[in-house]
Formats: structure tokens, sequence, C-alpha cells
């Protein structure tokens, strides 16, 4: 038998620019009542980029949240109905500057699974070629090329904390390991 509760009401709390809040009231698989409080997002696109000698490139920027730069692969959010695809393409653009042949989708990460409802979709991305980069306004970053086994070590030594990068990599480092063999 599949677990579930489910949703009797659902009260907004907050709505803003990124993120809707609310506190909803639930019915337990025991028949009791519980309170959940739900962190609505559209989700993010994610995109790995690997040029032709296996370098990655990786975005290095302040995150407010957690008070501290941070590394990560180019990555945004999507808007309401956009497809996560064409979003990963253009944040691709947007961070690095870049365009690419091929991709390979890497799967969904759920971000926090406890109390938010946001989605990463993952890709990877080869084949690049320039193209002009247009941070957004509010956008402050830096791009860094750096070999593959790199960027992997730099997960396993915890430089890298960013989960959907953590996973990006070590996906795709088993995608590479499985074409290889």
């Amino acid at each position: 038998m599949a677990h579930t509760e489910t949703m009797l009401e659902s009260k907004e709390i907050f709505n803003g620019r990124v993120i809707r809040v609310t506190l909803d009231t639930v019915r337990l698989e025991n028949g009791n009542t519980s309170t959940r409080e739900v962190v609505h997002h559209h989700g993010g696109a994610c995109i790995l980029p690997v040029d032709a000698e296996g370098n990655v490139y990786m975005v290095r920027q302040f995150r407010y949240a957690m008070g501290e730069e941070i590394w990560e692969l180019p990555a945004g959010k999507l808007e309401a109905g956009e497809d996560p695809f064409e979003a990963a393409k253009r944040e691709l653009g947007e961070e690095c500057g870049l365009t690419a042949d091929h991709f390979t989708d890497l799967g969904v990460v759920y971000a926090t699974v406890g109390y938010d409802s946001e989605k990463i979709y993952l890709w990877a991305a080869d084949g690049l070629h320039p193209v002009n980069q247009h941070l957004d306004p509010d956008e402050f970053l830096d791009v860094v090329k750096m070999p593959f086994e790199k960027a992997l070590a730099m997960v396993l030594d915890g430089t890298i904390r960013d989960s959907k990068t953590q996973v990006g990599l070590m996906k795709y480092a088993l995608l590479r390991k499985e074409h290889a063999e």
C-alpha cells in the first residue's frame, strides 16, 4: 500500500516573486490530521557544459541565503509553465556565454522534499560554441573552466556543497564510466 496524505485545507501565508508559502491541514493515513508548511516553487533548470577536452564550466557566485560564495553549475529558476530544457539552454547562454550541439538528460532532483516543491531538471551539454554572455542585472558571477576530474574532486572534498551541482557531476561521472566500458 502506498503512503499518502490528503490535503483538507490550504491557507496562503506568503506570495512572492520566487516562492509561495502555504499552511496546509492534511489527513494522515491513520485518520489523524496534521499541518504542513509548503514552499511552492516553479522549479529550476541546470546544465553541465563539457568541452571537447573534458573541461567543465562552473560558476562561482555569492548566495545570500547561505551567506557565502558557492560553486555551482549554471542554472536558473523556471517561470510558470516554462519548458525546463529551453530554460537550461537559456542559462547556458546567459551565464556562460555558450551554446551546445548535443544535450544529455541527467534527470530531475527534488531539492528539499520535506517542505519544498522545487524540482530541478538537469542536462549535460557538449559540442560547445561561444555566444554573448548576458547576465541578469542583479547577477554577478565568475565562470571558471576546469578539468572534469577537478570538479569531481571538489564534490568529494566538500568544496562543492550545492546539491544540484553534486548530483549533476556525479551522474555525469557514472555515465562517462558506463560509456568507457
